[in-house]
């Protein structure tokens, strides 16, 4: 499971690392410690639903986080229809998650250079809606929720996606947060 974001305190809790959020928050509920300096991430081993895991936070700042993320899936032998991909999403209303199992990237740049690091779209994704800006779009996403506590239990709901993936299947996690 990829959390994607940028690396550093000053991206903290900000709009973009919504997929760094999220690897804290499953972290913290199955005592998965993300630690692991490898494949240019931070990374933690340990099982959700029964499952063995690896949690992983790339460190190569956003736009190039498909680097990572096909040093990591080869060195396990991991296939891409196999990694999970949570991300930010400007094109969803905050408070909305959603899960893909494949398709294009739209307009997340972090996304586009997974698929073209890996070569295939055929990932399962969850996007966390952050909604669009009403400025410029850099300062956006790279800034502070408006309600923490309503991105929080978004951030949430999006690690119950995950979990859902990883014990029911990709179908059944979409029926039930779609």
């Amino acid at each position: 499971m990829i959390g994607l974001g940028n690396p550093g305190g000053k991206y903290h809790r900000t709009r973009h690392n919504a997929g760094f959020d999220v690897v804290d928050i499953l972290s913290q509920r199955h005592k998965i410690s993300v630690r692991v300096h490898a494949f240019k991430a931070r990374t933690g081993k340990g099982k959700i639903g029964g499952r063995d895991v690896t949690l992983v936070m790339p460190q190569t700042y956003m736009n190039r986080s498909g680097e990572s993320v096909r040093e990591m899936a080869r060195a396990l032998n991991i296939r891409a229809d196999q990694l999970i991909v949570v991300y930010d999403d400007m094109d969803l209303k905050p408070g909305v998650v959603r899960i893909k199992a494949r398709g294009s990237a739209g307009s997340h740049n972090g996304m586009k250079s997974v698929i073209y690091q890996l070569q295939t779209d055929e990932i399962t994704r969850v996007r966390v809606g952050i909604g669009q800006s009403k400025g410029d779009t850099i300062d956006y996403v790279l800034g502070e929720h408006d309600d923490i506590e309503a991105a929080f239990e978004t951030l949430k709901k999006a690690a119950d996606a995950v979990e859902a993936i990883i014990s029911a299947g990709v179908t059944a996690a979409q029926n039930a947060f779609n």
